[in-house]
């Protein structure tokens, strides 16, 4: 079925559900294994990765990042 997509609504798939979904994981996984482990730097970079799809999204609407 993904063959017979445009290549437009493709990327528009990918950055609007696959991206948040992977950010949202990477940020809960992270939040996980600090309640586990305590902070490091393995749980410093899943947070990162999670802010970085934020930012992204939010550069892709046109908006202000969030604090």
């Amino acid at each position: 079925m993904w063959l017979f997509l445009t290549s437009r609504l493709r990327t528009w798939l990918l950055l609007t559900v696959v991206v948040p979904l992977a950010t949202g994981l990477l940020r809960r996984v992270g939040q996980v294994l600090e309640r586990r482990t305590g902070s490091t730097p393995v749980t410093r970079a899943l947070y990162k990765a999670g802010d970085l799809g934020d930012r992204a999204r939010a550069t892709l609407r046109g908006g202000r990042r969030r604090r």
